[in-house]
C-alpha cells in the first residue's frame, strides 16, 4: 500500500511538472503560425522535403518566407530544432565560420 501511494505521489508530481514546462520558443511559433498548413502527418510522410538538418533549415526558412513571417535567423534556428528534436532527429551540424 505504501508503495502504491508513493508511486502515485510521484506520478502526480512529474504530471504537475510537465504541465508547468513551458513550450519552446520554436513550438510556440510553430503552433502559432504554421500548424494550419501543416498538420503532423507531413513530417511523418514517406516523401519528406527535409532530408537533414541543413535542408531542414532552408525549408524553414523558405516557408516563413512565403508566410512573410519576417522571422529572424535565431526563430528560423528555434523552429528547425524544434521540429528536428519532434519529428526528424537529424545531426545537427554547425555553420562554417
Amino acid at each position: 500500500m505504501k508503495r502504491t501511494l508513493i508511486a502515485v505521489g510521484l506520478s502526480v508530481s512529474a504530471l504537475a511538472a510537465s504541465a508547468q514546462t513551458p513550450e519552446s520558443r520554436g513550438a510556440l511559433l510553430y503552433d502559432n503560425h504554421c500548424i494550419a498548413c501543416h498538420n503532423e502527418q507531413m513530417h511523418w510522410r514517406n516523401n519528406r522535403a527535409a532530408s537533414d538538418w541543413t535542408s531542414l533549415r532552408a525549408l524553414v526558412r523558405r516557408w516563413q518566407g512565403t508566410a512573410q513571417l519576417g522571422w529572424p535567423d535565431e526563430d528560423i534556428d528555434e523552429v528547425a530544432r524544434y521540429l528536428n528534436e519532434r519529428f526528424y532527429h537529424y545531426e545537427r551540424k554547425s555553420p562554417p565560420v
